[in-house]
């Protein structure tokens, strides 16, 4: 076996193991407050989730990637006439499979503490690591990591802020109604449109815009103007006639309405999560792919995704979700603060909320920290002694070394393995 033939195997390997990795931490984010709230229990997350994951991985990950360095460092510099020559494109191969692995391992180990972890810090840090050690503090594009370290601070405070707000609406115009059961039945309809419509602009521009050229901002939110109305429609249909079961008391029936809303948005933010963050695991391989292809003679600058690579992604997602992931979803869903169904769909709005504007101004956060600090966020409206401050700390601590320990592992890594073949 020819050293390109054992380096694809491994990171074939790698990226299933990464791939897994994602399934195992971050699937918890479309999943972890459906089931907290006791809208899902955890085997229907993780079929639901498992299905809708899959699906979005395969049919609408992207087919084409360039962003197999996630922006950190130039790949063009490990071409042969960049300062490695002939020994470039090889390096490259290398230093994806160690940044897999380090990223990877981290997940795994982060996963095994229950702490939710941003899946694409993880890879950039590892990605960084590995430029460090091939090019020194100027081979990275520090502008690009002081705008990922931004958001650590920009993505939890502003999906809290807009989860505390949602929850307080609520809580004013249906909670605290003088017939909650009413105000319910008058609100939901637009509530169920307005999510739709916000549902469907988020995967316009977080998803689909990153595989096609974006659509006209009017088409965009005709579309998904048009997608609301319907829903709304539909949802009137549907709750005109809703009445309490027997012995159900009017707040058991809002919960109830909330956790089908809850258990909507859960599926759609599974679907959209596979599309959009499979790419972490494939495009490193799909990169591998292209170079193994080329004869490790050159660097391709837009790397073509095959069909089969998609599967291993979504396929390792689902496994990861199926093996590890009721860890981070306990954490989510249970341990930082108690979860109903209202206070779930409030953390998701607000998750999504935050997700589409910093989509749609280009700013790169990460979906796992929005999503916590939306919990928080909900969590703090019932005041701070609703929130588990040690767990709260624990998560934070981990986002702060996801960076610098994915990077340090993968230079490490990256380090040894090129003496053998350099």
């Amino acid at each position: 076996m020819t050293p390109g033939a054992i380096i694809l195997v491994g990171v074939l390997i790698g990226g299933l193991y990464m791939a897994w990795g994602i399934g195992a931490n971050d699937v918890a984010n479309a999943m972890g407050t459906s089931v907290g709230s006791g809208a899902l229990t955890l085997l229907g997350a993780i079929i639901l989730a498992g299905v809708l994951e899959f699906a979005g991985a395969v049919l609408i990950g992207s087919n084409v990637t360039q962003t197999i360095s996630k922006g950190i460092i130039d790949t063009s510099l490990y071409d042969v006439d960049g300062p490695w020559g002939a020994d470039g494109p090889i390096l490259l191969a290398i230093g994806m499979l160690c940044a897999l692995v380090a990223a990877a391992a981290w997940l795994h180990t982060a996963t095994l503490l229950g702490l939710p972890v941003s899946t694409t810090h993880s890879i950039v840090g590892a990605v960084l690591g590995i430029g460090l050690v091939s090019f020194g503090v100027a081979g990275v594009d520090w502008g690009k990591v002081l705008q990922i370290m931004g958001s650590w601070v920009v993505s939890p405070l502003l999906g809290g802020l807009l989860a505390f707000l949602s929850f307080f609406a609520i809580r004013r115009f249906i909670l605290d109604a003088a017939d909650p059961v009413a105000a319910t039945i008058r609100t939901s309809p637009y509530l169920v449109g307005f999510v739709v419509m916000l549902l469907v602009l988020s995967f316009i521009y977080k998803v689909l815009a990153n595989r096609l050229d974006a659509p006209p901002v009017l088409v965009a939110f005709g579309v998904s103007a048009g997608a609301g109305l319907v829903a709304g429609v539909l949802a009137s249909a549907l709750t005109r006639n809703m009445v309490p079961a027997p012995g159900m008391s009017p707040y058991q029936f809002v919960e109830r309405v909330f956790g089908l809303l809850q258990i909507a948005t859960a599926c759609f933010v599974a679907f959209a999560h596979g599309a959009n963050d499979v790419a972490n695991a494939i495009g490193p391989v799909a990169a591998v792919v292209s170079l193994s292809q080329a004869g490790f003679a050159s660097v391709p600058q837009t790397v073509g995704v095959p069909l089969w690579v998609l599967v291993l992604g979504g396929g390792g997602i689902v496994i990861g979700l199926a093996t590890l992931g009721y860890k981070v979803i306990a954490t989510i869903g249970r341990e930082i603060t108690e979860i109903t169904p209202t206070r779930g769909f409030s953390a998701e709005f607000g998750a999504a909320a935050t997700v589409l504007l910093a989509s749609s101004l280009g700013l790169p956060i990460s979906t796992t920290h929005t999503l916590v600090g939306a919990v928080i966020g909900v969590g703090f409206a019932r005041g701070i002694g609703a929130l588990n401050l040690r767990v709260i700390r624990n998560i934070v601590n981990s986002w702060l070394a996801t960076v610098p320990v994915a990077a340090a592992a993968s230079a490490l890594l990256f380090s040894i393995v090129r003496i053998f073949v350099v």
